[in-house]
């Protein structure tokens, strides 16, 4: 095992030492942590507090309750498999709905998609659409002024019981499970998605946790997307800015995106004119579907299904951030 210092010595670089030390907690046993060089903006909406921070690493760095959402460096990480993968794979993805998102992040990945004709979006928190438009522009590069959008500031899950057979592609961007917004990770709600979609040809899109800080949390979402979609593809990929292995499921009632070719992609994306990508194309459209076997092994232990009845996970627990 390679050693840089000597063991139980914990190195804080210079730099470190006069900065302001941000500590994320993961799960209760394991975290990480970045420098903060200035609080930029501090509010609180009705909903949460919103915190905008300048770190060394990442650039900017939205908050929502003390909990990191997005670093301004390298947030395609995040964006570009929540979107491209879904959009690449429906025949043509017109109508799109967006849950949460109020950052504007995926809207900026959605709307570059020429076959695109409107994007609905629907956040509870106004604060944060208001906050977006003033202080979040690296993020959104000016996403909200497209003619495709359209805002509506309700509760999700609210909106997508009376919009049934209106969306090609759904994409969920919300907070973890924890609170209100783990009655969006139930079957209950997913049936109602599964409604909304126009058709069968339609997908859904949400991030499902991560295979290592939250195993359980991770299995019981993907099989609670399993009782309900047909088809379910889970994207793993390594975001920097949540410390860890993550996880995106790709579903739909019946389009398996594994079956996409590498060719097939590349045309799409170009055909949309899309290049500059920074994660995405045909090839990792393939690789980021390949599970590590430990990760194939936790798909297969039983798992508990996630419902309006019982909507807490097993492994729920208080995230405590140390500033």
């Amino acid at each position: 095992m390679p050693k840089s210092v000597r063991p139980g010595v914990t190195p804080i670089p210079h730099i470190a030492q006069k900065r302001r030390l941000f500590f994320e907690t993961l799960n209760p046993f394991f975290g990480f942590f970045y420098t903060v060089k200035k609080r930029i903006r501090k509010m609180r909406t009705a909903y949460q507090q919103i915190e905008l921070i300048e770190t060394d690493e990442f650039g900017k760095v939205l908050l929502l309750d003390n909990i990191t959402q997005l670093g301004e460096r390298n947030d395609q990480s995040y964006h570009e498999p929540m979107v491209h993968p879904a959009l690449c794979s429906h025949p043509r993805p017109e109508s799109v709905l967006v849950i949460g998102g109020g950052d504007g992040g995926i809207l900026r990945e959605v709307f570059r998609h020429s076959a695109v004709k409107r994007v609905q979006l629907v956040e509870l928190d106004d604060g944060v659409i208001s906050f977006a438009k003033k202080h979040l522009s690296s993020f959104h590069r000016n996403a909200f002024d497209d003619p495709r959008l359209e805002l509506t500031i309700a509760d999700g899950r609210s909106f997508i019981q009376n919009h049934p057979k209106e969306f090609d592609v759904i994409i969920m961007d919300m907070t973890d499970p924890f609170g209100p917004s783990k009655m969006l990770y139930t079957s209950n709600f997913f049936r109602m998605v599964k409604k909304a979609l126009r058709n069968d040809k339609g997908l859904f899109v949400m991030h499902s946790e991560s295979p290592i800080s939250r195993p359980t949390a991770f299995a019981c979402i993907n099989k609670t997307l399993k009782s309900v979609f047909p088809e379910v593809a889970v994207l793993y990929l390594y975001i920097q800015m949540y410390g860890t292995l993550w996880s995106v499921s790709v579903c739909s009632p019946t389009i398996d995106i594994s079956t996409l070719s590498v060719p097939t992609i590349n045309r799409k994306l170009a055909r949309s004119g899309i290049g500059n990508l920074q994660v995405y194309n045909g090839a990792t459209h393939q690789s980021m579907q390949t599970a590590f076997p430990f990760v194939s092994e936790i798909l297969r232990k039983p798992a508990r299904i996630i419902t309006d009845h019982r909507p807490d996970f097993p492994d729920d627990f208080i995230s405590r951030k140390e500033n």
